[in-house]
């Protein structure tokens, strides 16, 4: 089966590797060739992760692995006059593929891939009562309940990209809040997105909701593998 690959360097000093059509489907590596290396690994993993949920009827065929480079990117840094700079606003990937509007069918998928996801990130702090979730991490620039405030913070980001966030003043403050409001925002917009051909260029970046459901799947993800990192090692 052939998958449509992006590359996504520097990303925090290391390299990524999307299969675009799948939304929460990723490897690192610290090189682009390390991370595109990972991507079968990642891919078959990710296929059990959905049929496991999906009662075995999940919609990735098997078959032979075959990549197509959709694009490469290197994150960049600018500042606020958008003029390149070691630090500031990081710019981050923008492929062809992200151009394209979202089907009814790819909706319906990522709905099935966030609602698993946000699943997993729950069980992941699981058990734990506020001193645990508050208690300092060594080593990491957040405790639990900061990753989850900080997944929900960015979630309200993407959707604040294609100017469909609420207010950020009422984002609540319990991370737990947070989550299930923001992610009723986004189960709300999500749908009314299929089809739409939005492009917005934001502060030196474009934004479409192709790119806010692939960001969205990978940054929960992400942070759910982290927790459990802290947690179990």
């Amino acid at each position: 089966m052939l998958y449509r690959v992006g590359i996504e360097n520097n990303v925090e000093g290391r390299s990524m590797a999307w299969a675009l059509d799948h939304p929460g489907c990723f490897s690192y590596g610290p090189t682009a060739e390390r991370a595109l290396a990972g991507l079968p690994e990642a891919i078959w993993d990710y296929q059990a992760w959905i049929q496991a949920r999906a009662n075995g009827r999940g919609w990735i065929e098997d078959g032979e692995i075959e990549f197509y480079l959709d694009g490469s990117w290197d994150v960049y840094a600018i500042d606020e006059a958008f003029d390149l700079a070691n630090e500031g606003y990081e710019v981050n990937a923008w492929y062809l593929h992200d151009w394209k509007p979202l089907i009814d069918e790819e909706v319906l998928r990522g709905l099935k891939v966030l609602e698993w996801s946000r699943v997993d990130l729950l069980e992941s702090a699981e058990g734990l009562d506020l001193l645990a979730l508050q208690a300092e991490c060594l080593g990491e620039k957040w405790n639990i309940a900061g990753i989850l405030k900080h997944v929900a913070g960015a979630e309200w980001w993407y959707l604040d990209r294609l100017g469909l966030a609420f207010p950020k003043a009422e984002l609540p403050a319990d991370p737990f809040e947070r989550l299930d409001k923001v992610r009723r925002r986004l189960n709300q917009v999500l749908p009314e997105l299929a089809g739409s051909r939005q492009v917005r260029g934001v502060n030196g970046e474009f934004w479409s909701p192709r790119k806010l459901l692939r960001r969205a799947a990978w940054h929960e993800r992400d942070h759910t593998a982290h927790i459990r990192r802290l947690r179990w090692g």
